[in-house]
């Protein structure tokens, strides 16, 4: 038995992905000249990934979205070395990295826990300073938040997306029979008769020209980043966007979701994949899944049917070719077990690859303290 739940964006309104914040680390306090006293440094300010927390609240609690860190205290003659002022801190989600105004990552925060320095307090007055205090670090940052899931489903609108997700995990994402249906990130999660939890990522639809931005373009493909792996949805009788645009095979689709993905980070294509051949419901739906196993097959042989410059360098393999309707719930029961079989794979070769780097570290080891002693 497969037993369903979700997470919910929703709770919170609107999802926000990016939040832009003023930190300041606190002023040092004042030294005593006439003593030799040395004023206490200004506090730190930190961003810490914490459970159940969100960029929209964040920015509902702190509509100033401005944090400083507590003053260092002065030296005085009850307390010559002045006390260090408090730290500030930042609840932020799991899943965010932290850059500067410029882009440069000051950290990420991948677990409950980590925590990131943002902006560092002022140096008490000492007698290196002629007893006078500095002022704190003064910066703008950006929190940046990138969905981590164990698969992320990538497809262009309409491909019913939004629909697998719910046969999936019993998610209620926002399916109409209009192209842009999923406009913020879903995830649903599905736990399986061994207990094991599997998290899966809905993400906004691609559009072509994703890549330089167009639609939800860069939006979209930052989430693909720390996917696990990766879910590419198709409809097998293709799909076209709109009336001026042209329509696109299942096999078009699937290399030019590749080009996408390519375009904005090569890296991306490198990730493990299953396809999901959707909407198998539909009349000559078998006739177009042989058509696009075939050009799977053989894709150089069909790769003049893709538009000029959107040829992807290598073609994807995937692990998978799932046939499914959403709509019946055909091939649903399949495609959890191929999912599952693919990320166990994963894992298995990960403890293996962990395995052999201990062991290559206590050989090392063995051998130096053999010199040693030689």
């Amino acid at each position: 038995m497969v037993h369903l739940s979700r997470i919910c964006f929703r709770k919170y309104g609107n999802f926000v992905d990016n939040l832009r914040l003023y930190v300041r680390g606190g002023s040092g306090g004042m030294g005593l000249p006439r003593l030799g006293g040395q004023g206490g440094n200004g506090g730190n300010v930190w961003v810490v990934a914490t459970k159940n927390m969100t960029l929209k609240k964040i920015k509902d609690t702190y509509p100033q979205k401005r944090f400083v860190g507590e003053s260092g205290a002065n030296s005085s003659v009850r307390a010559l070395k002045g006390e260090k002022g408090k730290n500030t801190e930042i609840s932020a989600p799991v899943g965010i990295t932290v850059t500067t105004d410029e882009g440069r990552i000051l950290g990420d925060l991948n677990a409950e826990g980590d925590r990131v320095m943002v902006a560092k307090g002022g140096c008490g007055g000492s007698f290196y300073s002629a007893f006078e205090p500095s002022k704190g670090q003064a910066r703008h940052i950006r929190l940046d938040l990138k969905l981590i899931a164990d698969m992320g489903l990538v497809g262009f609108p309409n491909a019913g997306k939004s629909s697998l997700l719910t046969a999936l995990s019993n998610a209620t994402p926002q399916i109409a029979s209009y192209a842009f249906t999923t406009l913020r990130p879903e995830i649903g999660k599905v736990m399986y008769k061994d207990y094991k939890q599997i998290s899966i990522a809905d993400l906004p639809g691609l559009i072509e020209g994703a890549h330089i931005n167009k639609g939800m373009g860069h939006k979209f493909l930052k989430h693909v980043e720390r996917t696990k792996q990766l879910l590419f949805v198709v409809d097998v009788c293709g799909f076209q966007l709109a009336s001026k645009t042209p329509f696109r095979s299942a096999f078009q689709a699937v290399q030019l979701l590749t080009k996408e993905l390519e375009l904005y980070k090569e890296e991306l294509v490198s990730k493990p994949a299953l396809l999901v051949v959707n909407k198998m419901d539909l009349p000559g739906a078998e006739a177009k899944l042989e058509e696009l196993k075939e050009q799977l097959n053989n894709p150089d042989e069909f790769s003049d049917l893709l538009p000029e410059g959107m040829i992807p360098t290598s073609f994807m393999t995937f692990r998978h070719v799932v046939p499914v309707s959403a709509t019946t719930g055909f091939g649903i029961d399949h495609l959890k077990s191929c999912i599952q079989e693919s990320l166990d794979e994963d894992a298995a070769m990960a403890t293996m690859a962990m395995h052999q780097e201990r062991l290559q570290a206590l050989r090392y080891n063995s051998q130096q303290q053999k010199s040693i002693c030689d």
